[in-house]
């Protein structure tokens, strides 16, 4: 089921360009939208909000443009990366009125407000004064409203921007929640770690385009171009070196104080050779390490290649 589809979608600030002929499915479960500042991700977020209209191409959630279907906006949880309050107003006070926008009741609103400021762990602070609030609590209570009215599709902007160690890991836990009960979540960073511990599901957006999608090593296969490194832990490396230096998969080896650092040509012959040579207990082999399955590499070899 897709959720959130964007069509050849482009879109310019003027002579800036913010997105560029981005075509992508989106459905259920927590996707990673991972960029740099400037990578075009808010612009992505804001048109499938139906805040901002593309240039050319179309968005649709649930098949529906958002700009023009209140009724398809509701099911969309938003939460924009730069905060707007009602500075004097305290916390469960905006959040109340948030709800009896969205058309609940009187007494929904407060029950409404009780349940997504306690899943933010914000109960405590509810009463504070929305100037008075950390950069963390102003962030969990953004989260908060994006979850009024418990919609399908939830637009997380740098989600966990100003949160502690503790905050952060609530809100992580609180996303993959999101995913496991079927939502369709969108989380955009910059930060690669933040991104890796909430999903492995990825999009990879530089300079406006969509430069891969899929698991980090699904994109990482995506790359045959470049060498892989592999740190294999043994008892006698120069011995082990010399077998791995005779592989026609192998480019080089660093012989390091307790295993090898290898570069690795063509992935598939060396794993193959490698089965082999590891089982030789005269190796003393005890641990092989892909050292460039992480995003941060990944991220790294897509932008320069």
């Amino acid at each position: 089921m897709t959720t959130l589809s964007y069509r050849l979608v482009s879109k310019w600030y003027g002579n800036v360009l913010g997105v560029s002929q981005v075509d992508l499915d989106i459905g259920p479960g927590v996707l990673g939208l991972l960029g740099v500042n400037g990578a075009g991700k808010s612009t992505l977020m804001k048109m499938a909000a139906g805040l901002l209209k593309p240039s050319l191409g179309e968005v649709r959630v649930l098949g529906e443009d958002p700009r023009n279907q209140a009724s398809v906006r509701a099911h969309i949880g938003y939460c924009p990366e730069v905060d707007r309050f009602y500075e004097g107003m305290r916390v469960e006070s905006w959040i109340q009125g948030m709800a009896r926008y969205f058309g609940y009741s009187a007494r929904g609103a407060k029950e409404i407000t009780d349940e997504v400021l306690a899943k933010v762990g914000m109960s405590e602070n509810r009463r504070k004064r929305l100037s008075e609030c950390s950069k963390g609590m102003r962030q969990r209570t953004k989260l908060a409203r994006a979850m009024l009215g418990k919609p399908g599709l939830y637009l997380l902007d740098e989600p966990l921007t100003g949160l502690d160690p503790l905050g952060r890991h609530d809100i992580v836990s609180l996303v993959r929640e999101l995913g496991r009960q079927g939502n369709s979540v969108i989380v955009s960073s910059h930060v690669l770690e933040e991104v890796e511990q909430m999903t492995d599901q990825l999009v990879l957006i530089h300079q406006g385009r969509l430069m891969a999608r899929g698991s980090i090593s699904e994109i990482r296969d995506q790359i045959q171009d470049q060498p892989r490194k592999m740190a294999i832990g043994c008892e006698h490396p120069r011995r082990m070196g010399r077998e791995l230096l005779a592989l026609p998969s192998v480019e080089g080896i660093e012989i390091q104080e307790r295993g090898l650092k290898v570069h690795v040509l063509e992935a598939g012959a060396f794993f193959q050779a490698l089965t082999k040579i590891a089982a030789d207990p005269i190796h003393g082999v005890h641990s092989i390490v892909p050292l460039d399955e992480g995003l941060d590499a990944v991220f790294g070899y897509l932008v320069n290649k």
